[in-house]
Parts: C-alpha cells; structure tokens; sequence
C-alpha cells in the first residue's frame, strides 16, 4: 500500500501578455529541435507524452482513463498539444485547454528524462505561452485569452516553480491535500524510472 503524503499545489496566473519577455526565450544551441502542434493527436500519443513525461513526477490521475476518456478531452475546441522534437524524437510537451470566459490553461508541460537540464524547458515554455494567449486566432469560435492559469506541485520537477514565476505568473492561492504516493510509475507501470 502507497503512503499518503502532503502535497502543496499552487495555484497560478498570468494576467497579461504582457508580462512575458519581449522576445522569445531563445531555443538551446546545439540542438536539431522543431516544437510542432500535433493538429491530428489521438489518445495513443497524447497518453503516451502524459507518462513519459510524467511518470517521473507522480502523474497519475489520467492512468486510468479510458481511450474514450482521451478521446473526448482531446477532441474539445481549443485544445492544443504543442511537441518538441529534437532529432526527430519527442523531447517535451505543453497542452493547452480553454476554459470558460477567455481562461486558458496549461494543463501539462514538461519534457521526457533525458532531455531535462538541457536548456529546453525555458524555450517550450515560453512558446506554449504565446500559443495560450493566442489560441483564439486559431480557433475562433473561442473569446481572446484574458488569462492564462497552472498549476504545479511539490512532486513536480524542482525547477517547475521558479520556470512558472520567471515568466510572470503569480501565485492565486495554495493548498494541502493528502496523496496516495508510492515509487513513481515511470513511463510504464512498473518500470521503477526516477531522475536519482
């Protein structure tokens, strides 16, 4: 049996545009790196980035989803999966969901194990954003974005935070709540994979 952990999760916002660089994070020299949106992403991949970038972090709570369950996340109006690619492998992901009244979230961002403390979290980051207070131009039945919200956690990756608070978001509120924990999952169930 798992043992029940106090997890923090903090709540944040980015109220304008206009708190982010002027200029886009530069992408990693170095690097044979393409971030594409995945305009015809099915439950098979978007699962895939979701445990092979989460499993590291205690990402679970999408585990038991069925295709179906993808299948109707993916398919609402304005959701978007932004891929980095470097070398022809996926490297990292930033998801995008609408909510009510021109509010956008980033509902998962993060990159695969071994492209961590490369230099590419800042720049992926930085793009999802623009892509979120965009959103309406590629989907116009959608308000402008007057939002953009996340949320992150004590089991995410240590950067995550300051990541978020680098580019303008501000904390909205924090909370405790009691998780089951056990050994992170890793990309497969069982697989035992950790960063340490």
């Amino acid at each position: 049996m798992s043992p029940v952990t106090a997890v923090t999760i903090w709540h944040l916002e980015q109220p304008s545009a206009s708190v982010l660089p002027g200029e886009p994070v530069p992408a990693p020299a170095g690097l044979d790196l393409a971030v594409v949106r995945a305009e015809a992403i099915g439950p098979e991949f978007a699962r895939f980035l979701y445990t092979a970038v989460g499993g590291v972090w205690n990402w679970t709570d999408r585990l038991g989803w069925s295709h179906a369950d993808w299948e109707k996340w993916l398919a609402v109006e304005g959701t978007e999966t932004w891929v980095a690619w470097v070398g022809g492998s996926p490297a990292g992901y930033v998801q995008l969901a609408p909510h009510d009244e021109g509010v956008v979230e980033v509902v998962y961002f993060g990159l695969l194990p071994a492209f961590i403390g490369r230099g590419l979290g800042g720049h992926l980051l930085d793009l999802g954003l623009r892509r979120a207070w965009d959103l309406a131009e590629r989907h116009p039945a959608l308000p402008a974005t007057r939002k953009v919200i996340v949320e992150t956690c004590s089991l995410d990756g240590p950067a995550a935070l300051r990541n978020y608070h680098a580019r303008g978001f501000a904390l909205a509120r924090t909370e405790t709540v009691d998780k089951l924990v056990g050994e992170a999952p890793g990309p497969w169930p069982g697989s035992g994979f950790s960063l340490g």
